[in-house]
């Protein structure tokens, strides 16, 4: 790669569990971040200038803090090579701690800038292991690196093997993302450090039925499948008219609504005919208890990060 070249990330959003699926599944959705890295060309000490465009620009650090500039830092480390001094022009389109992967887009986006950048001498199941590290756990980046719905389980040797969940068609998720944020670090915060056996069976029972109900479409498991104890009862309590949006979710034809990632958006899983009822239905009863959201219906990303170099 000439020192002229440009490389161009463009990574999808992301809703991580989908109820019982817990830090193991998620889906890559139709809103995306894109990160472009250019060579530096300067003749003083500075390693990065970060400019930021978009959705909430002015939160994004432009330091050597930024999330991405550090995945693209820790690739040339783990390949034993310093970072090139480097220009990165950020365009937002996913909005900030709002339970849609903004920060597993920051994390594949660096990565894979840095492995083009480099000549890609890292395969994708290599950086998908990076990118892993790096977030703790693998229900967003994976989705966000290679599309579609993934599960993520560990070997007996304790690496990553990933399985492609299909998504029917007519399943239609209906993201809606209220005008308040919720940290991660708070989300777990709420979480019981231990579990009964009776939730942890009903959680396996339900992922098993999940995973059944998005390949066939069929609604009513479904309806049933959507249900957790491990996350959503005790998250549930932080955002505000969560029951309210639930029931009128699902009264207006959703098969149900989940917390998307650690919340606060919402999704809704419905068919294409109800689409329409339900995003009307969960914004009208959301504004009714004082949020005012956006939402909308979203496709499934089948391709997850792309990159074009110029």
């Amino acid at each position: 790669m000439s020192l002229s070249s440009t490389v161009t990330v463009t990574v999808p959003a992301t809703t991580a569990n989908i109820g019982p699926g817990f830090d193991c599944l998620g889906a890559a959705l139709t809103v995306y971040n894109q990160f472009q890295f250019a060579q530096l060309r300067t003749n003083t000490e500075q390693q990065v200038d970060i400019t930021v465009e978009g959705l909430e620009a002015d939160r994004v650090n432009r330091d050597e803090s930024n999330l991405a500039y550090q995945a693209f830092v820790k690739l040339y480390e783990h390949l034993g090579q310093t970072p090139p001094p480097v220009e990165i022009n950020i365009q937002l389109g996913v909005p900030l701690a709002r339970g849609l992967g903004s920060s597993a887009t920051a994390i594949v986006g660096g990565l894979v800038g840095a492995n083009a950048f480099a000549g890609s001498p890292l395969s994708a199941a290599e950086v998908m292991q990076l990118a892993i590290a790096m977030e703790g756990h693998p229900d967003n980046v994976v989705p966000a690196l290679i599309g579609g719905c993934r599960l993520a389980a560990t070997t007996s040797e304790g690496k990553w093997e990933i399985c492609e969940i299909p998504w029917h068609s007519n399943i239609v998720p209906v993201v809606a993302i209220p005008n308040f944020e919720l940290s991660t670090a708070e989300a777990r915060r709420v979480l019981p450090s231990d579990y009964s056996r009776a939730d942890a069976i009903f959680n396996t029972a339900h992922l098993g039925l999940l995973v059944r109900a998005l390949e066939t479409g069929n609604g009513k498991w479904l309806r049933a499948a959507l249900q957790d104890r491990i996350h959503q009862p005790y998250r549930q309590t932080l955002i505000p008219g969560y029951t309210a949006v639930q029931d009128t979710a699902i009264a207006a034809g959703a098969y149900g609504l989940v917390i998307s990632g650690a919340g606060p958006t919402l999704l809704a899983l419905t068919s294409s005919q109800e689409a329409a009822n339900v995003e009307a239905a969960i914004a009208n009863t959301w504004i009714e208890q004082g949020v005012t959201p956006l939402v909308k219906a979203l496709k499934i990303d089948s391709t997850g990060a792309t990159t074009k170099e110029a």
